[in-house]
């Protein structure tokens, strides 16, 4: 039997645009909420959320009755990623990828030998039904999604040779580190930040690769579609249950006040 299909995957392939939004509370509770929200990925941060292995499990196996998964971990060191891989995790988002060399080793630790060096253990993994899937590393490669965040100005520089390399399936702008690295900080709406964004964002696209971004702003999202951007968060857990609830609170108190 050979892995599941990664449906993400097979929609960034089409250039289907995909929405979702990232997932910081690392609570499988409010995660399964959000899975039947009619998102099509959730994504479950681990580099600036409190998650480990253990949460991320947790969320993974709620959400993916319901839409596809994808995990930033830390960093992209290959004992983290093979951790996730195992869980059977099938997308990841690589945070602050600044050379080709770094994208190069990022992509051997998502590949099984001799593409990587990925560690073979999916026998007692969850990645392969606990080895009932008994074609799983044959076949594993094929529908791992790789999804690369540049937030540099060395990333930009650097990012027409991580467009050459095989095994990239999106590259993502991370706008926040990107505006605080050109001068920026907390303003990725300053115009050099936005051109910037915008530059990367067709340069990627026109490489034929999917394209990436994340907007808390739903007006800017038919923007990003014209470009091309196929892979587009839209919001965060703690956005979504911060805004309502301070919202909530200020309508109530204003009615009482009156």
């Amino acid at each position: 039997m050979p892995v599941p299909n990664n449906a993400l995957k097979a929609a960034l392939v089409s250039k289907t645009p995909q929405i979702g939004i990232w997932l910081s509370l690392a609570s499988s509770y409010t995660s399964e909420i959000l899975a039947g929200a009619g998102f099509d990925w959730l994504l479950i941060d681990a580099e600036h959320g409190p998650n480990d292995i253990p949460t991320i499990l947790a969320q993974a196996q709620t959400i993916g009755r319901h839409t596809s998964v994808v995990v930033r971990p830390p960093m992209g060191d290959a004992w983290m990623i093979k951790q996730i891989l195992d869980l059977g995790v099938q997308t990841l988002l690589v945070p602050m990828i600044e050379s080709v060399a770094q994208a190069k080793s990022v992509i051997a630790a998502t590949q099984y030998p001799p593409k990587g060096i990925r560690g073979v253990g999916a026998g007692s993994a969850r990645a392969s039904n606990f080895g009932q899937m008994a074609d799983y590393v044959k076949t594993a490669n094929d529908e791992i999604c790789l999804i690369l965040q540049v937030e540099s100005r060395a990333g930009l520089d650097a990012l027409p040779g991580i467009l050459r390399l095989e095994g990239v399936d999106c590259v993502f702008i991370g706008p926040a580190d990107l505006a605080a690295d050109m001068g920026y900080p907390g303003n990725s709406a300053a115009e050099p930040v936005q051109k910037a964004i915008d530059d990367a964002l067709c340069l990627i696209v026109a490489s034929g690769k999917s394209a990436g971004i994340l907007t808390f702003d739903p007006a800017a999202v038919p923007h990003y579609l014209k470009l091309g951007v196929t892979f587009i968060g839209v919001g965060s857990d703690v956005s979504l249950l911060a805004k309502v609830a301070t919202g909530l609170a200020a309508q109530i108190k204003n009615v009482m006040a009156k």
